[in-house]
């Protein structure tokens, strides 16, 4: 839809790479590690230089939010175009934890460009994939004239993703004015090769617990009481065989009330993705797939609720034989969630569940964490469809598929609270070594993500009004 000239908006991001790269190399040197206090300050220079860096671009408006934690960076540069849509940019600037001595070949935060592969700790988790978008608004404006971009451009750029986002759907709430958009660009996921470009469409939602189960008051000798009191490790054991039924369902009522079904669309488009099962499993250290019956390894990892025993405990573990009936028993449970399921009511029908199963004379307690909602936009959405349409420009009129990602994050609470579609854009692959040494971003593909945003704004101008 946008008209702006391909070779033009090329031309212009090749003349700048060179100082982009060494301005995302300076940004990957300071080590903002949320997870680890020693280095908050780290983490508040990020912050600065992010801003600082934001208003050398152009932004008219750039801002630290504290938080109770970590900081996150707020932006905003104004269209000027009155009926103009307003569209939010999300991302993270802290980073994991990362040191040489993990396996690292160099020094983590110490960048280095090598067989055209940008390395070092945030290179594509999430610096480098923020970072694309200040070039990328800067060649939108050089190559259409403008002054301003074509969309009320904002940027939420926070703080704590790594450990896990404890503030941020609060931060979220308290600026939901400012933050008031058409819609959401996420800048934090990737695509499925360097040779398949995708757009992922959705995240699922998550829902952990912790149950206790509480028996005799103390351990006690099973040749004396075994048969006659009722035991909780056999209680905790009986509950995880209860989960699933024969078909891998879960077993929870009311679990699948209310999902957003594949639709036949969606299954032939999965289908479509050069998936290689066989080297699926070697990545997952596994020797063969189960999963839900009727659907494909895809589908039950990206479109499917799941419930996942994480840990077991009680008793005696240690050497030997030790005749006893253990005190208390404990389990670990999550729920990956897709779009239509509600975590709070997941919450409610998992404690009547154990509840019920639990007999007479064991005592037992449901803690649940905080928890994450699922999201999901339409394959038919505009925004959608811009996204689409930009990055297709970019890989020279490559298809691009579509995916989903089966882990979950804090987009959805931008969809929940700021009632805005989804969209996420991100040229990261799967070698890219998210969370694990010698951490890299293709340049080239860095530079793709550069060129999808320069033609994105004023294709969503266009779709979104």
């Amino acid at each position: 839809m946008s008209d702006t000239p391909d070779s033009a908006v090329r031309l212009y991001i090749e003349q700048h790479r060179a100082a982009f790269l060494d301005d995302l190399a300076d940004w990957l040197r300071i080590p903002s590690v949320s997870a680890q206090p020693d280095h908050a300050a780290d983490v508040r220079r990020s912050a600065d230089w992010l801003a600082a860096k934001l208003e050398e671009t152009g932004f008219p408006v750039t801002e630290i939010w504290p938080t109770p934690g970590a900081p996150a960076v707020f932006a905003e540069w104004p269209s000027g175009d009155p009926d103009a849509p307003t569209v939010l940019v999300y991302g993270h600037h802290d980073v994991q934890p990362a040191a040489r001595e993990d396996g690292w070949d160099t020094d983590p935060f110490e960048p280095r460009i090598a067989d055209g592969r940008l390395y070092g700790r945030g290179a594509a988790d999430d610096k480098g994939q923020v970072f694309f978008h200040t070039l990328g608004v800067r060649a939108h404006l050089a190559v259409t004239g403008r002054t301003a971009p074509a969309v009320n451009l904002k940027l939420l750029i926070e703080g704590e993703e790594e450990s896990g986002s404890p503030h941020f759907r609060a931060l979220v709430e308290a600026n939901a004015r400012r933050l008031a958009s058409d819609a959401v660009i996420v800048s934090d996921t990737g695509m499925w090769s360097e040779t398949t470009p995708t757009v992922c469409t959705g995240m699922r939602g998550l829902v952990d617990c912790e149950i206790a189960l509480y028996g005799p008051d103390q351990d006690i000798h099973s040749g004396s009481f075994g048969g006659a009191v009722p035991n909780p490790a056999t209680v905790a054991a009986r509950l995880v065989a209860a989960l699933h039924d024969a078909d891998e369902r879960v077993t929870v009522p009311g679990f699948y009330d209310g999902i957003t079904p594949l639709t036949d669309a969606e299954r032939k488009l999965f289908a479509e993705l050069p998936f290689d099962e066989a080297s699926w499993l070697k990545t997952a250290k596994s020797h063969r797939t189960l999963g839900e019956t009727g659907y494909s390894t895809l589908e039950r990892v990206w479109a499917r609720p799941t419930a996942e025993l994480n840990g077991i405990g009680g008793g005696y573990q240690g050497p030997g034989g030790k005749t006893i009936i253990p005190s208390s028993a404990q389990l670990k449970l999550t729920f990956r969630l897709v779009a239509g399921q509600d975590p709070d009511t997941v919450e409610k029908t998992v404690a009547e569940w154990a509840a019920a199963l639990v007999p007479d004379g064991i005592r037992h307690e449901i803690t649940f964490s905080a928890s994450t909602r699922p999201c999901l936009t339409p394959l038919d959405h505009p925004a959608l469809q811009s996204v689409v349409r930009a990055m297709s420009r970019a890989f020279d009129g490559q298809k691009i598929r579509f995916t989903r990602e089966g882990g979950s994050g804090p987009a959805a609470d931008l969809q929940d609270v700021l009632d805005a579609p989804v969209l996420f854009l991100g040229i990261s692959v799967p070698s890219d070594s998210w969370h694990a040494p010698n951490e890299k971003v293709e340049v080239d593909l860095l530079i793709k993500g550069v060129e999808t945003t320069a033609h994105l704004w004023g294709d969503l101008a266009e779709a979104l009004r």
